[in-house]
């Protein structure tokens, strides 16, 4: 699954150019994905993810530990 958030699961959306004169061709939004190593503390390893800018945000105030639980519950393999 390329450009598809591990956490957040934010995925490209469709949408318009739209120009001066209003004419509108298609384009896509693509969203801010970075390939990011984070520690996993409790099982000793380093863990790397495919996660927005918002997924970094909600990894850093929630904590990993509490990510990684939620992620799993869902049935994603980490």
């Amino acid at each position: 699954m390329a450009r598809v958030c591990q956490v957040t699961g934010k995925k490209p959306i469709g949408g318009h150019y739209v120009s001066h004169s209003n004419i509108k061709t298609k384009r896509r939004f693509l969203p801010n994905l970075q390939t990011k190593r984070f520690f996993f503390a409790e099982e000793d390893r380093w863990v790397t993810l495919k996660v927005s800018a918002e997924a970094i945000r909600t990894i850093n105030k929630n904590g990993l530990a509490t990510v990684i639980k939620e992620m799993r519950a869902q049935g994603a393999k980490v």
